[in-house]
């Protein structure tokens, strides 16, 4: 009869297992890596205040107290001076298009308004998509008009400042002006879901194949590549688009979100974007050996999707390395096309600089997955 608790039989399972894990090489790197990766991205890339936020002025008042104003908002590091434009449907199309968060309008003889004392306005419009992105920036404008106006108003003028302000402060919050978390969470969560269930499913379905041994069956079929990925990734399509259609019509019904633009372009990015998450879980189902290291190369895959792709972050206020990154990975495009198409009523000119890279994207990672497939065969 065997003891209760042998500690050399311990040892010896204990020393088993180690072994085990030095073999598993993916495994081990997964262990460093994984820590290291959470620790830069949290530590580095993620900010909650961003600065050196696109804006465009529309000047229409060649003054020196005008100029204050611009050079005082640059003096700020929330407001990065990209445009100067001559007129409000400039300023229009670039806040829609996402190339500017901000546009800064000085209304003609501003000064002379002042100096008259009859309370001159300014604007600041905000593309209040992303609440958190702009919410900084708004609250260091309004303080810093105060210092401009102190510095300015000296002498002669300042008499001016004994009025509560001699200036108006016009807010306009566009796309989202009660500044609802939900209408921004919503549209990004679609790409998250469709990333975690897409990658992860495609990564399984291949090695689960290899597991149960029905991978010889496969590969003896007279069947390319190619054929084998539309496949095997076509299921996980249309579950993907039934996933996309719940919580777009839970948004639309629990949570009002608008959906301003064409549903059938928001479906068109949809498939495209299923497509590349469907490639990329193919790629890495050809790599892994079990479902074990699929299920860790989906989570690498996964992490900066989900933390470098604006949807909890802002990503202006990410540093340039981890935008590049963050503009690789399709969640981020597919994000700005949701929220575009959703919250701002976009137009298919309007999405093409995010739909390309998309395009992009899904034919390098499928030509990469059919020839990681081909090695498969050999």
């Amino acid at each position: 009869m065997t003891s209760f608790f042998s500690l050399r039989r311990a040892r010896t399972i204990l020393v088993k297992e180690f072994i085990q894990l030095k073999r598993d090489t993916v495994t081990l790197r997964m262990i460093v890596m994984i820590p290291v990766i959470q620790l830069l991205l949290f530590g580095y890339a993620l900010n909650t205040d961003p600065k050196h936020l696109p804006t465009a002025v529309l000047s229409q008042d060649n003054s020196s107290t005008a100029r204050a104003i611009v050079a005082g908002l640059k003096n700020t590091d929330y407001f990065s001076i990209d445009y100067d434009i001559h007129s409000d449907q400039e300023g229009h199309e670039l806040l829609k298009s996402g190339q500017v968060l901000f546009v800064l309008t000085i209304p003609a003889h501003f000064e002379r308004d002042l100096v008259r004392a009859e309370h001159p306005n300014i604007l600041i419009e905000a593309d209040a998509s992303d609440p958190v992105a702009t919410s900084g920036a708004l609250a260091a404008a309004n303080g810093m008009l105060s210092r401009v106006f102190t510095e300015e108003l000296k002498g002669p003028l300042s008499a001016l400042q004994s009025n509560p302000s001699p200036f108006g402060l016009r807010l306009q919050k566009l796309y989202n002006p009660e500044g609802f978390t939900r209408y921004n969470i919503v549209p990004g969560l679609i790409a998250v879901i469709l990333t975690m269930t897409g990658i992860m499913m495609t990564a399984l379905s291949m090695t689960r194949e290899r597991e149960r041994g029905t991978m010889e069956n496969l590969l003896a079929m007279p069947v390319s590549a190619l054929e084998v990925m539309v496949g095997k990734i076509t299921p996980y399509v249309i579950i993907g688009f039934f996933q996309s259609t719940i919580i777009v019509v839970v948004a639309k019904v629990l949570f009002d979100v608008p959906i301003l633009g064409n549903l059938g372009l928001l479906s068109l990015a949809t498939l495209i974007f299923i497509t590349c998450n469907m490639a990329i879980g193919f790629t890495i189902s050809a790599a892994a050996q079990n479902q074990t290291q699929a299920l860790q190369m989906s989570f690498m895959v996964m992490l900066p999707s989900i933390l470098l792709s604006g949807f909890l972050f802002p990503f202006r206020g990410m540093p340039d390395w981890a935008q590049v990154v963050g503009n690789i990975l399709p969640a981020t495009h597919f994000i700005n096309i949701s929220r575009g198409v959703m919250l701002k009523g976009s137009s298919f000119m309007e999405v093409w600089p995010h739909l390309w890279p998309l395009l992009l994207f899904m034919v390098v990672i499928t030509l990469i997955a059919m020839k990681r497939y081909r090695r498969t065969l050999d």
